[in-house]
């Protein structure tokens, strides 16, 4: 069995074909005990690919490979949701990573985006990524450290062309995460951001895969896997020189 690395939590597990799931099992695979958070009436809503009861299915996978694994729905728009995850998480014990790979995602553009669905999104998307952040902070020493004693990973977008609540709250993601980074860095916190480009967790047409596949120079599109190898990275020793950054990890999409 794998050496215990501490406690960690991954938003956004609640389907098995989702970034989410693939980055708890990594992360359970390197030793991290998880709190898995999901909000199954989000993915009835998007109506995507779904098993069951995929949020039971990735925490026995987690348990199968040696991990404790608490998986605790909650829907991150409301602002107690942060905090009772934290808590869970603090009731593991040695509290140390923080995945940020939940999201609103509802397409609309600048004419007929509604105010709650925009409020709904910086809701779940901004506010929740600063809630978090602020009570696994103070969940940790409040003291100057050279050693890396808490890593904070988000996965973001660029996309925001009729998608535009979901790619403005996205970018509020982006500064709250890095402002961590450089705010808490003395702390030994790390701080990164992800945009892992267009990753076909069901949401893709023949035509966007072709269209996404064309732009991307590496010759094939993103994998969960893909994200999930530069999430266990960071939360790796190696990875904690890394922080304050966005980091691309797309393949080249759209670089040319």
């Amino acid at each position: 069995m794998t050496q215990r690395r501490g406690t960690a939590i991954v938003t956004g597990v609640g389907r098995r074909r989702g970034i989410g799931a693939e980055l708890a099992i990594g992360l359970a695979s390197d030793g991290w005990d998880l709190v898995l958070n999901q909000w199954a009436p989000y993915d009835e809503r998007l109506g995507l690919q779904r098993g069951a009861d995929d949020p039971s299915d990735v925490a026995s996978e987690c348990r199968a490979l040696g991990r404790t694994v608490e998986v605790v729905p909650a829907d991150l728009a409301d602002v107690e949701a942060p905090a009772r995850l934290v808590a869970a998480a603090v009731e593991l014990g040695d509290l140390g990573g923080l995945v940020l790979s939940h999201c609103e995602s509802v397409d609309s553009s600048i004419l007929d985006t509604s105010v709650v669905s925009w409020d709904r999104h910086f809701a779940v998307n901004a506010r929740a990524t600063w809630l978090l952040v602020k009570a696994f902070a103070e969940a940790l020493p409040d003291a100057p450290s050279t050693a890396v004693t808490g890593r904070i990973v988000a996965l973001t977008s660029d996309h925001v062309v009729h998608n535009l609540p979901y790619g403005a709250s996205k970018g509020a993601l982006d500064r709250v995460v890095i402002a961590a980074g450089v705010e808490l860095g003395h702390r030994g916190i790390r701080a990164n951001v992800i945009d892992p480009g267009p990753v076909d967790t069901g949401w893709m047409d023949d035509e966007i895969r072709q269209t996404c596949l064309a732009q991307t120079p590496a010759g094939r599109l993103g994998t969960q896997t893909d994200t999930a190898h530069l999430v266990r990275f960071l939360f790796s020793d190696a990875g904690g020189w890394i922080n304050g950054q966005l980091l691309h990890s797309n393949g080249g999409f759209g670089a040319g």
